[in-house]
This record gives C-alpha cells, sequence and structure tokens, in this order.
C-alpha cells in the first residue's frame, strides 16, 4: 500500500515470517561483516590477537546493534508500506556506509565513516519511532517516543566520541554503548512493544545462518587453497573439512529447539536477544579462524601452530557454549543432556593441542556432540521424561 497508518501489530498473529525486505536488509549486512572478519584474518595473522579481538568486537557490535534496532522494531510495527520501505532503504545505505568505515574504525580507530552511516540510519529510525508514537497513545506512545529520544541521545554521544582524544576512545565507546542498550531496557518500562516471538526467533535464525555462512566461505577459500597449494595438500583438506564439519554441527545445534516458546516476555527475551552479540561474533570468526589456519599452513601468517588453531577452537568453544546458556539449557531434561554442550565447548578447547590436525579433530568433536544430543534426547522422549 502506498500508505497506511502505523499501528501495533498483534502478537498473537498467526504465520508471521519475514518479508522480503526483511531478508534484503539482511544480506546487506553480509559486507560489513565480510568486512570485519577480513580485519579480524589480518590481525590475527599478524601475531597481533589482543588488538585484533578487541577492534572485532568493536566494530561487530556496531553491525549487531544496527541489526536489533530494525528487527525489533519491524517485528512489532512493520507495515510495509511506501514511507516504511523508503525509510528501511535509507537504513540500509546508512548500513553500507558503516561498512565502508570499518576498516579505518579497526586499523587506524577512526570511526567518522561509521559514525556517519548510524547517522543515516539513526535519522530513518527515529522518524520509525515517531511515526509509531503518533498511532499510538497512551503507554505505547510514551515507549515509542522514550525509543525516538535514546536514539537522539545516544547518537549525539557517537557523534561527540569522533571529537575525544585517541586512547581514550575504547573506553568512551563502552560507555556509549552501554548507553545504547539502556535504551530498550528504559523504554519498555511500563509497556512491553508487541513484538512477536515467533517472528524474531526466525529472525535471529537468519542471522546465524548468515554468519555461519562466513565459515562455509573460509573453507571454500582453503578448497581453493588445497587446489592451488599442491605441496600442502595434505594439511589444508583436513581444514576444509574439519570446518564444514563445525558449521554443520554449529546449524544443527542452533535449531534443534523451539525457542520461541521461551521468549513470553521481555524479561527472558532481553537477555537473549543481547547475548547473540557473542553468538553472532563467534558464528562469524570461527570462519575467519578457518582462513588463518590456510593462511598458517601455506606459510603466510607469522604464527605459531598453537595461535594457528586457537583461531578456529576458541569461537567455536565459546559459540557451543553460548547456545547452550541462551538456548538449549531451557530444553534439556537431566544432568547428561545439560552437560553434553558445555563438555563439548571444552573438548573443542582441549583440540586447540593436537597439532596440525586440530581444526579437523574439532569438527568431529563438533559432529560428535550432534550424534550424542540426538541419541540423549530419543531416549528421554522414549522414555516419556
Amino acid at each position: 500500500m502506498a500508505y497506511t497508518p502505523m499501528t501495533a501489530r498483534s502478537r498473537d498473529e498467526d504465520h508471521r515470517a519475514s518479508t522480503p525486505l526483511e531478508l534484503f536488509f539482511d544480506l546487506c549486512f553480509v559486507v560489513a561483516i565480510a568486512q570485519a572478519g577480513a580485519r579480524l584474518v589480518h590481525a590475527l595473522a599478524e601475531g597481533h590477537p589482543g588488538t585484533g579481538v578487541i577492534g572485532y568486537f568493536f566494530v561487530f557490535f556496531g553491525v549487531w546493534w544496527a541489526w536489533m534496532n530494525f528487527t525489533w522494531f519491524a517485528s512489532a510495527y512493520d507495515v510495509d508500506d511506501v514511507p516504511y520501505r523508503i525509510a528501511t532503504l535509507v537504513q540500509i545505505a546508512g548500513v553500507l556506509v558503516y561498512a565502508a568505515g570499518v576498516g579505518q574504525a579497526f586499523d587506524e580507530n577512526d570511526w567518522t565513516v561509521a559514525v556517519i552511516g548510524y547517522v543515516i540510519m539513526r535519522v530513518a529510525l527515529t522518524a520509525q519511532w515517531l511515526r509509531a508514537a503518533a498511532g499510538e497513545h497512551g503507554e505505547a506512545r510514551t515507549a515509542a517516543l522514550k525509543y525516538a529520544a535514546g536514539l537522539v541521545i545516544c547518537q549525539a554521544g557517537w557523534v561527540a566520541l569522533l571529537f575525544a582524544p585517541d586512547d581514550a576512545k575504547r573506553w568512551l565507546f563502552l560507555v556509549v554503548a552501554a548507553a545504547e542498550l539502556l535504551v530498550p531496557v528504559i523504554a519498555e518500562r511500563g509497556h512491553q512493544t508487541p513484538w512477536h516471538a515467533h517472528h524474531i526467533v526466525e529472525r535471529y535464525g537468519l542471522f546465524t545462518i548468515i554468519v555461519l555462512g562466513e565459515t562455509i566461505a573460509a573453507s571454500t577459500v582453503a578448497v581453493k587453497s588445497a587446489i592451488d597449494e599442491h605441496e600442502a595438500l595434505g594439511q589444508l583438506l583436513p581444514i576444509a573439512a574439519g570446518g564444514l564439519l563445525i558449521v554443520f554441527a554449529a546449524w544443527w545445534i542452533y535449531f534443534a529447539v523451539p525457542m520461541h516458546e521461551h521468549l513470553t516476555s521481555n524479561r527472558e527475551a532481553i537477555p537473549w536477544g543481547y547475548g547473540h552479540l557473542l553468538i553472532f561474533a563467534s558464528g562469524a570468526a570461527i570462519g575467519a579462524g578457518i582462513e588463518v589456519a590456510v593462511e598458517h599452513t601455506v606459510g603466510k601468517a607469522h604464527i605459531s601452530q598453537l595461535a594457528a588453531n586457537a583461531a578456529v577452537t576458541v569461537p567455536a568453544a565459546v559459540f557451543l557454549f553460548m547456545v547452550w546458556l541462551l538456548h538449549s539449557r531451557h530444553f534439556k531434561r537431566g544432568l547428561a543432556q545439560q552437560l553434553t554442550l558445555p563438555l563439548s565447548a571444552l573438548a573443542l578447547l582441549a583440540c586447540t593441542w593436537t597439532g596440525s590436525y586440530a581444526v579437523l579433530y574439532a569438527g568431529l568433536a563438533a559432529t560428535a556432540t550432534v550424534a550424542i544430543g540426538l541419541t540423549l534426547a530419543t531416549r528421554s522422549s522414549t522414555a516419556g521424561v
């Protein structure tokens, strides 16, 4: 429709699914994630893990938070008319500008282009919240206005950050990021925006697939390198196989539980939604780690075998542990089921010390985790527990 009043959607709406516009919005984040991953690969391969991980976390926070802002608003107020579509396309333009600034932010601590991208996104999103407020009344209107005000205040903080001394930017970044995280908590006091649980879970699942796709791409790089580097074929193919096994297992484990049944209020949804920062970041970092392992094998990374292995096993372990913490533990029955993923995370970490076949061993451990989980779930179901 050309125009329709923006009113809240029903939390009980049947067959709510992601729209083509939401899928297009997600696709544009691939560029930003790839930029962040490429910078992480370079930092790890050059032997700067501390700087690399910190820089990666900061730029990935920007990616994740931009996606979060859009996703939760759309779940509650997507009317899919012309003004809504235009505002979303403006946000997409902001995402692409942010992606263009990832390199400068990561390498030089220069956030100018990234902040400009956020300004573009925030102008459109603030207009959306004001439009939502115009169609609401009472506490719902107040919540929408709080969101709009919070966006403006936090964005002013990001702009001010550009003028801070370079050695203070990292710490001030954390302050403004904390303020960003508080906006939904404050805005939703007294009124919960009508996000749709099944829709939100589907949206998070789709973004998980995007970040895991980075690992698929990295495994493809490993295969190509194996073809090009015949002398390293024996070392590269196990990395490719292990990477694929890790990402297949990660996908299987993430989508194993009906998470929408757990999200009944903000009390469950906010920690779950915020915790996904580590799931998304670690999922994408697995792919970066595989590229580091490949570069080490062909002699392009100036790091030890242990460091190259850790680039894969650490993010893979973080991914499994966070999926258990946010997802699986709410549906597991008995001690054996509850311990499967935490122990698997430890097993993946232990693979770090297994030499040149660490990625393959980690992939086999992840695959064993899926098999054990299925076996325990089948026995529990058969026993009627």
